[in-house]
């Protein structure tokens, strides 16, 4: 304890420290968020009240740098593969969490946040439908910690696997994109395993958070609210921008490629920042059925969608 009291002393040049070496080239995504999680119970985050829109802003801002180093046209056919796959995954995952929550007497919300978070893309999915189902602090909380710890395991976990299971950079890539939540841990894990899974896990996994959009649409019909409230992600969009100019002004492709190692150093913060997120009193909060449903859907469709992968694609 007296340990921790000292580091809490020392709780900015620790936080500051760190953020400098998440800038270096000897940290990378895996490492970073471990070093974030490990601050979080020990000396603390300095700064947690501006985290998450730090973090938001963050995220988006790589996620739109790393497309000055994708081609247009691959991403369309890496986008027409993954598109029925999407679909369906999403409406499994869905149905599978309305049953489990049943089943394990979750509170309405709480469990269809999780779901939401689960089916498409994490975090943003549950800031999205959050304001809709009218959902409490402390539901929100639950499910976004559930969401982010297996998020931070997903990071580790998914590289592992995916040489384990002798899968392809393709096939990665589009594993990663349909069963890790976040877009942060999808493009980590995929960038751990290869640019080729890095360009196709970004591509589905932002087309598949596009079903934000349909996603409120159908929660405002289900919970019986209106709500003008719906949060689209326009960053996409910047992203989308950034891979057409790449594609058709091979001139500036030097400067390109500054911008995609600048996103990939923004990455490597943005998880860092996520880990120091993640406080004793988050963990705490999430509860044993909320983790449990989390674990039960994300084991599910991660299962599902390797084996069509494997034997598919």
């Amino acid at each position: 304890m007296q340990i921790i009291e000292t580091l809490k002393s020392f709780q900015k040049p620790i936080f500051i420290f760190a953020v400098i070496l998440c800038l270096t080239p000897w940290i990378e995504a895996p490492m970073a968020l471990l070093m974030g999680l490990i601050i979080a119970q020990t000396s603390g985050h300095p700064y947690l009240k501006q985290n998450k829109k730090i973090t938001n802003i963050l995220l988006q801002s790589s996620v739109v740098g790393l497309g000055f180093g994708m081609n247009i046209n691959k991403a369309i056919e890496a986008g027409k593969e993954g598109f029925v796959f999407t679909i369906f995954s999403i409406c499994l995952t869905l149905i599978l969490g309305y049953i489990t929550g049943k089943w394990l007497k979750i509170n309405k919300n709480t469990s269809y946040l999780i779901s939401a978070g689960t089916a498409i893309c994490g975090g943003s999915a549950i800031a999205a439908v959050s304001p809709i189902i009218k959902a409490e602090d402390n539901e929100i909380s639950v499910s976004l910690g559930t969401v982010f710890i297996l998020n931070s395991i997903a990071l580790v976990l998914f590289p592992f696997l995916g040489h384990l299971l002798n899968l392809s950079q393709h096939q990665f890539g589009v594993w990663s994109a349909i069963a890790i939540h976040d877009t942060s841990s999808v493009v980590g894990a995929a960038s751990k395993y290869g640019y080729e899974s890095l360009q196709v896990a970004t591509t589905i996994k932002l087309e598949r958070a596009l079903w934000i959009i349909p996603l409120a649409f159908f929660t405002s019909i289900m919970f019986k609210n209106k709500t003008d409230k719906l949060k689209i992600p326009y960053f996409i969009f910047f992203f989308i921008l950034a891979m057409i100019l790449k594609s058709f002004t091979p001139a500036l492709d030097n400067f390109y490629s500054l911008l995609v190692l600048i996103a990939k150093k923004g990455l490597v913060l943005t998880l860092f920042l996520i880990g120091t997120g993640l406080s004793k009193e988050t963990l705490k909060q999430v509860g044993f059925k909320p983790f449990l449903q989390g674990v039960i859907l994300w084991v599910f469709i991660s299962t599902i969608s390797i084996f069509v992968i494997k034997y598919q694609l």
